[in-house]
């Protein structure tokens, strides 16, 4: 399709049209022939070109001497193959002179004669023969009024404007016609684009300005008006003979203003083409430019700037004619390898604007198809790619070294191509990608389902790889070497930006996101190995361009999809732990096996979760396994952590020691109060009737039915493992035995969890029952007072009722711990009873028998017959009261004498000083000072009193 580019040059005369200049242009060109002292310019090739910089600067130097020009007139019935054309690498064709030979044979009686470069440029212009008739009797009569003078110091329109007169023309609108166009050629070769920029205090401009107007207005007045006529003489003269250093000037400038010299010298250069096939450069191109290269000296131009402005004739014909001839898009990427060579060493500031203009006009264009490649090129011309990238290249690269010299410091010549190059793939691809993906979610939307949508794409995309490997990248890696690399690592991106976005909307795993993802992992492995392949020879080996392709992770994703429902039910499990806790009343009449429904619930839940998670269309099992086990298991231990919390520990219900105390013996006030104490007692121990066994949440009851759900769970834990181990099997059975051997399917921490849960239920239990419950007739009862009647039957009364509860309402398996902690705490509430009981328990020697007895019957409590504890069990538990009991059989006095020697052997003490008072042990011993010291704080004996008086000056009561 043809376009229409915008001249780089912009509009310099908006007035003039494009025949007004080509016939001025022509006009300058003729001028330039006929002038004898000019210098012969010829075009140099590529491969006839020596070093850059010496071309260069001869090709920008003034003329020198005098030379004959090659005329106009000269046959071209000899000429050879264009030295041009295969420079530039254009097609030879029919020249001109073949095909008006060809023409003269075939017409009847008309006579032959050779074709001059002159008529040919002529033909080629769209020139008259008038036209030209009258341009060279106007340089005729001009040189006859000049002699001598060269066409450079002439100012041409103004010349021809005052050689011709009304009568010398067909008609008056011709006349008129030639008078506007020469004026407004003065204006806009001395006013709109001079030279030498117009100075604001010179009125020499505006004067012109209102001549040229006038002269526009009425342009017969010249003629009648010969005063005007001289004052436009002058002042044009003026203008045009100006020089920098305000001398006057030989050579007059008035068409070598940029960029009006630069638009007229376009209309030069176009005559190299082909007047009835606008596609073709003519054969005798060499000669065409041999002459219009005379116009320099008038135009000021020189070699890099004919390089430039055929560069973009070249290009401008290739596209204004519909991209039709292939050799000019060819032919303008070879000139500009010879621009490139220019601009290394033209320091001049219009010739770098004009060369970035240029540029940036072939680089647009030529770009916004490399953009987008894929809808321009396929392969019926993916020939023509290679000459675009090399056009845009070569554009990129002079302007990029035109900037600055910092920039060529960062930037070599390689690293702009490679840019450029990468930014085509990069943009093509996502385009294409884009469309490909517009057109799949269309046909996947008519199917009302948009999971597939991907399966499909990745196909595509695999497809378009291929296409891009065979057909594009060969070309393209000769401006980058990764650029297949480069294509499958933006097409990674594109394709990993949508499955982002389709895995963030996942909520669950289903067969379709699978297939999803299944297909993704395809697409990525076949787009790695393309990458691999493509980067074998690069320096870093293709690191740079993995490392921009940051994994898709299928298996990842299908993980974190996993972890996201784990975390789901985990979640879901351990919210419903806290509300229904708060909610559970640990009744025993709940079920028959006096656990918590709560529990059996929460178990449920396990085992659902646990089912619903091997039904998952999942690959694997190995690594996501162990993360549902541990949330679970969490979730467990968060159970079990909260049923026992709020229970206490036997720290909490053991009594605090009261100070210590000497007996008051013999005391009648004593007597009287030790019986006001037991009816107090009494009293305590009746209000405390029914309350004992409440329903309170911490209850005895409701304490056996916390210790029967954590030995359920404890059962139940194992039963897990194993249908979790059964589901393994039958789901991943590759994997199975290796999880289960890495403990990966246990629940460690609830295990844990129940077994000092249990612990220390049974343990608090035992210590609430002793110390608590039965505190009124233990702490508060025995041995008060008189030791003789206050004896241990009533505690043994209540302790058994208690003992027969706990029986029947705790598991069989836990049945024996939860005794065996009632029997410590009870042998341990018996010895504080006799070391720690306060000032209203006395003990005598005599009442030693009671108390062995008393002990001997809560021993045969837990004994009972033979149906209780195992005898070694009692013993073991028995073994510190009955090393105890020894000592309230000794008498004072040795008690005394054991306590010295013991607490000297401690401290170091001599016998003469009074002992220290020692501390309360962590465990009670016959060999530890402070017990036998306590011993002694509740014998009833004068000795014992007085010493304790002596020593420590403990008082009789609190």
């Amino acid at each position: 399709m043809a376009e229409h580019l915008p001249s780089p040059f912009g509009d310099p005369a908006p007035t003039l049209s494009d025949p007004e200049l080509r016939e001025t242009s022509y006009e300058v060109l003729v001028a330039a022939c006929r002038s004898s002292g000019s210098r012969p310019l010829t075009y140099v090739s590529q491969s006839e070109r020596s070093a850059g910089a010496a071309a260069a600067a001869a090709a920008a130097a003034p003329p020198q001497a005098p030379a004959a020009a090659p005329s106009l007139q000269r046959s071209l019935t000899s000429t050879a193959a264009s030295k041009v054309k295969k420079a530039l690498g254009l097609k030879r064709r029919e020249s001109m002179s073949q095909r008006r030979g060809g023409d003269s044979a075939a017409s009847q009686g008309r006579a032959k004669r050779p074709v001059t470069v002159g008529e040919m440029v002529r033909v080629q212009m769209k020139v008259s023969e008038q036209i030209d008739s009258r341009v060279r009797r106007a340089l005729l009569r001009v040189a006859a009024g000049q002699l001598g003078r060269r066409m450079e110091s002439v100012v041409l329109p103004l010349e021809l404007l005052q050689q011709y007169k009304l009568s010398d023309f067909p008609n008056p609108q011709e006349y008129e016609a030639w008078q506007r166009r020469h004026l407004k050629v003065l204006e806009a070769g001395l006013l709109l684009h001079p030279h030498l920029p117009l100075s604001k205090t010179d009125t020499t401009p505006q004067r012109l300005r209102k001549l040229i107007r006038a002269a526009l207005e009425n342009p017969r007045e010249n003629e009648r008006n010969g005063e005007a006529a001289q004052l436009l003489r002058s002042n044009v003269m003026s203008l045009a003979c100006r020089s920098f250093d305000g001398s006057a000037s030989e050579t007059c400038h008035w068409a070598d203003g940029f960029p009006f010299n630069l638009r007229l010298y376009q209309m030069l250069l176009e005559a190299c083409f082909d007047v009835n096939d606008e596609t073709s450069v003519i054969e005798e191109v060499d000669e065409v430019l041999e002459l219009i290269k005379k116009t320099w000296a008038i135009l000021g131009m020189n070699q890099a700037l004919h390089n430039l402005c055929f560069a973009w004739v070249l290009f401008q014909r290739y596209v204004a004619t519909g991209q039709a001839e292939n050799d000019l898009l060819f032919a303008a990427g070879n000139l500009l390898m010879e621009v490139e060579n220019d601009a290394k060493h033209m320091k001049d500031e219009n010739y770098s604007m004009v060369l970035s203009s240029t540029l940036n006009s072939i680089l647009n264009w030529a770009e916004k198809r490399l953009l987008a490649y894929h809808d321009t090129f396929h392969s019926g011309n993916i020939d023509v790619m290679q000459s675009f990238v090399s056009l845009c290249v070569s554009s990129a690269r002079i302007l990029a070294e035109g900037t600055s010299h910092e920039h060529r410091m960062k930037k070599n010549d390689t690293d702009v191509a490679s840019d450029r190059v990468e930014a085509y793939i990069r943009s093509s691809l996502r385009m294409v990608y884009s469309q490909k993906k517009e057109k799949m979610r269309k046909i996947c939307k008519s199917q009302h389902n948009a999971l597939p949508f991907l399966s499909i794409l990745a196909q595509d995309i695999r497809e378009l790889v291929v296409n891009e490997k065979e057909l594009f990248s060969p070309i393209l890696k000769r401006w980058h070497p990764l650029a297949a690399g480069v294509a499958v690592a933006t097409l990674h991106s594109c394709y990993g930006n949508e499955l982002n976005r389709f895995v963030s909307g996942i909520e669950e795993l289903t067969p379709e996101a699978m297939q999803v993802l299944i297909a993704a992992d395809k697409l990525e492995k076949d787009l790695v190995q393309v990458a691999v392949e493509d980067s074998v020879d690069s320096e870093d080996g293709g690191k740079s361009i993995i490392q921009e392709m940051p994994p898709y992770e299928a298996e990842s994703v299908i993980t974190n999809l996993v972890m996201s429902w784990i975390k789901t039910r985990v979640d879901r499990l351990r919210e419903w732990v806290d509300r229904n806790l708060q909610q559970e009343v640990w009744s025993p009449n709940a079920n028959k096996e006096r656990f918590a429904p709560s529990a059996v619930e929460v178990l449920r839940i396990v085992d659902e979760t646990l089912e619903a998670f091997f039904l998952l269309p999942i690959p694997v099992y190995q690594s996501l396994l162990p993360q549902l086990i541990s949330g679970l298991d969490r979730c467990l231990q968060q159970y079990i952590v909260k049923a026992k919390a709020g229970c206490g520990t036997k720290s909490n219900f053991v009594p605090a020691m009261p100070a210590l105390t000497r007996c008051t013996t013999g005391s009648k006030y004593n007597r009287v109060s030790k019986k006001k104490e037991k009816e107090k007692i009494a009293q305590r121990r009746k209000s405390q009737i029914g309350i004992t066994n409440g329903d309170d949440f911490f209850g005895v009851p409701q304490l056996c039915v916390r210790i029967n759900t954590l030995q359920h769970f404890r059962t139940q834990l194992e039963v897990l493992s194993k249908k979790t181990l059964m589901y393994l099997r039958s789901s991943d059975p590759t994997h199975a035995d290796a999880i289960a051997d890495a403990k990966g399917i246990r629940f460690e921490l609830a295990a844990t969890a129940c077994v000092e849960g249990i612990q220390q239920l049974c343990e608090m239990t035992a210590y609430k029952v002793i110390f608590q419950n039965l505190s009124p007739v233990l702490w508060d009862a025995l041995y008060v007072g008189d030791v003789a009647s206050s004896r241990i039957e009533p505690f043994l009364q209540d302790l058994e009722q208690y003992l027969e509860t706990l029986s029947s309402l705790v598991h069989d398996r836990v049945r024996t711990r939860v005794i065996t902690d009632v029997m410590r705490a009870s042998f341990e509430g018996f010895l504080l009873v006799l070391l720690a009981g306060g000032p209203c328990r006395a003990f005598s020697l005599e009442d030693s028998q009671i108390v062995d007895e008393d002990f001997k019957l809560l021993e045969e409590l837990f004994w009972s017959n033979g149906d209780g504890l195992p005898a070694d069990l009692i013993d073991k538990f028995s073994a510190t009261v009955k090393n105890i009991l020894p000592l309230f059989h000794a008498n004072t006095e040795s008690l005394i004498e054991r306590f010295k020697q013991i607490s000297q052997e401690s401290n170091g003490s001599s016998t003469k000083s009074k002992p220290p008072l020692p501390p309360t042990p962590s465990q009670w011993s016959p060999n530890e000072p402070n017990t036998i010291l306590r011993v002694l704080c509740y014998r009833n004996d004068q000795s014992a009193t007085k010493f304790l008086k002596k020593t420590y000056n403990f008082p009789k009561k609190l």
